[in-house]
């Protein structure tokens, strides 16, 4: 009888089904959750085929369950391995290790038997199939659906998270405005002072704010690229008009370079806005005061070239990738989600484009955008 010969050689199994644990060593699972997992199971399966050699043998469905599964969290089986399957999650573990577990006990089983001349009748076989199918595919079953359940959970805290920060970034700026609007309103100060000068930093942040955020969306959610031909000098005109205004606002200068009136760029129109606008934002967060911002747009073969250049003294050695990190921030002014750089090279990638940036020592950085060339059709 195959349980008595499970009995017998109970102790070699288990020590078989370690081995070959020991053997994977990337699984790297403790003795002690092999114990809990595989012993209980071939308890278990000894239980199963001694009730099946008794006058009810459907009472063995109890341990094991039924063939094809089913209700198996009803059954001994079910429970044990649902257990197995969270402890394995709990402690890191792959869904590989899950299998691997149930296919080791049947492994060693078949090789004693052979090993021992042991024949396995066709009716016990079965039962050991159906024991492993249900204690594989309960705790497969539970280890998915709590790692799909923590998987949900973090991605809501993150979202959370980033909503939280959002907010509390928009909230600071709207406070400002509407204290400053407050004061001017009062004939407290006048429209051209310093508190002003807080109203309109407050209102170029909120734009940067929201232009990056649905920049941010757009690029996450893998919305369709909206495909458009547009000119290059109308294009850098409209980015001329708030970028002046931040530029006052930080008290450095703003140089923009003549654009040729034929060039032009095919894609989404606002993508590559927002993108520009983050860089030029970045820019005027980090330059010094009373330097320069600079900002060159030429054809080059078949490329365009976007250049902002700032005097931010020139970074870190190894600082430069980092910067197109997600939530990275690498100077003193930590305002912001450090967020903007990271959108921006999505959204021009997003276009077959490219965003770099090369440091300067001593000096500054260069960011470089790099689009595909069009030409804007020339006047009948």
């Amino acid at each position: 009888m195959l349980h008595e010969f499970l009995t017998a050689n109970r102790v070699e199994l288990i020590a078989r089904c370690k081995a070959k644990v020991a053997d994977r060593a990337s699984a790297g699972i403790s003795s002690e959750k092999l114990e809990f997992g595989i012993s209980i199971f071939l308890d278990q399966l000894i239980k199963t085929l001694e009730v099946e050699q008794t006058n009810a043998p459907l009472k063995s469905r109890s341990v094991s369950g039924p063939a094809g599964g089913g209700n198996l969290a009803h059954s001994e089986v079910g429970e044990t391995a649902g257990q197995h399957g969270r402890e394995l999650l709990r402690n890191g573990y792959t869904i590989d290790q899950v299998v691997h577990d149930y296919g080791d006990l049947c492994q060693a089983i078949t090789d004693l038997a052979f090993e021992n001349n042991f024949e396995l009748r066709i009716e016990e076989f079965r039962t050991l199939n159906r024991s492993l199918d249900n204690g594989i595919a309960e705790a497969v079953t539970e280890f998915a659906y709590l790692r799909d359940f923590a998987t949900a959970r973090k991605a809501e805290f993150a979202l959370n998270e980033r909503l939280g920060e959002f907010a509390h970034e928009m909230r600071n700026m709207l406070n400002s405005a509407m204290m400053a609007v407050a004061a001017i309103r009062a004939g407290a100060v006048g429209p051209g002072g310093a508190t002003a000068m807080v109203l309109d930093r407050s209102l170029v942040g909120l734009k940067n704010l929201v232009d990056r955020s649905l920049s941010e969306v757009r690029v996450t959610a893998g919305m369709p690229i909206t495909h458009e031909l547009f000119s290059l000098s109308d294009f850098v005109a409209e980015v001329r008009m708030s970028a002046q205004l931040a530029a006052d606002l930080k008290g450095c200068s703003l140089t923009i370079t003549f654009v040729e009136p034929l060039l032009a760029v095919y894609g989404d129109r606002d993508l590559i806005l927002g993108a520009v606008g983050n860089v030029l934002q970045n820019a005027f967060k980090f330059t010094e005061k009373n330097s320069e911002v600079t900002m060159t747009c030429y054809g080059a073969a078949d490329r365009i070239i976007i250049e902002v250049g700032d005097h931010c003294g020139g970074l870190p050695e190894g600082d430069a990738e980092k910067m197109f990190l997600p939530f990275t921030q690498a100077g003193e002014d930590r305002s912001g989600l450090g967020l903007g750089l990271s959108i921006s090279r999505r959204s021009i990638e997003a276009n077959n484009g490219t965003l770099r940036v090369r440091n300067r020592p001593g000096s500054g950085c260069v960011f470089t955008i790099d689009l595909p060339r069009h030409a804007m059709p020339l006047a009948p």
